[in-house]
């Protein structure tokens, strides 16, 4: 499914109003904004609070996708244990940790004995306001 949306070429103001124009510059496909490897990307919604301090929020969507190396600090979705998580990646002298972006939380450190699986690496966050 394709979204081919009007693009405006007058960026907006995030302090003081300034007028805008009416000139659409080109139309935009959010699919090719967001979406590199169509074969290998999922969306995602987001349940919980444990990534807020990286704009992750509860109910938010997440773009993942699975051809792109999970290395360190990125944002992934991981399976640990039958759970789907979603934190940032950290690995330390083979040692492999699921950071929360939220203080309320703690580091997962992952051990041998559990079951880990990396799905994918988070490229983009929609998130409603």
């Amino acid at each position: 499914m394709e979204f081919d949306l009007p693009l405006f070429s007058s960026s907006v103001s995030a302090g003081f109003p300034s007028p805008a124009d009416d000139y659409i510059e080109q139309r935009l496909d959010l699919n090719e904004l967001l979406v590199k490897h169509k074969e290998a990307t999922f969306f995602l919604r987001v349940e919980g609070d444990s990534m807020t301090g990286v704009g992750i929020h509860h109910g938010d969507l997440l773009i993942v996708d699975k051809s792109i190396k999970a290395t360190h600090k990125k944002i992934i979705i991981a399976v640990l244990d039958a759970e789907l998580l979603v934190k940032q990646l950290y690995l330390k002298n083979d040692q492999v940790f699921l950071l929360p972006a939220n203080p309320n939380y703690k580091a997962i450190t992952v051990t041998s004995e559990q079951d880990f699986q990396v799905w994918g690496v988070v490229t983009a966050v929609i998130h409603k306001v």
